[in-house]
């Protein structure tokens, strides 16, 4: 498995996690600490770090040092990395759907 590959896994497993895909959606509206991103979940905040931690090492987002203050910021050149994985087989999926509608309405005309 390539670099790049294993990337994506990070990635994607660190994204099967619901809470991760909350603390995620509430990092696109902007930087948010540890603190401020526990506040709406029944979890304990040590356990909202270690998810924090998990996304952190799949690459989709950093944490950067304010004073006393350790904000998280989203990484989008990682998260458009993962769009464009998904973008490929989306494409892919589309073409042979064309082909198909081509194909039916091909055989439409000829009963027709």
């Amino acid at each position: 498995m390539n670099e790049s590959e294993d990337r994506l896994d990070r990635a994607f497993l660190a994204l099967a996690d619901p809470v991760r895909r909350s603390l995620i959606a509430r990092l696109s509206r902007g930087e948010a600490t540890v603190n401020e991103l526990a506040e709406p979940f029944v979890i304990s905040k040590q356990a909202v770090s270690r998810h924090i931690q998990v996304l952190e090492a799949a690459g989709l987002i950093t944490r950067t040092r304010d004073g006393q203050r350790r904000p998280c910021h989203l990484a989008p050149a990682a998260l458009e990395s993962l769009t464009a994985w998904i973008d490929t087989y989306r494409l892919i999926a589309e073409r042979q759907y064309r082909r198909l509608d081509t194909v039916l309405n091909t055989m439409k005309e000829k009963e027709s």
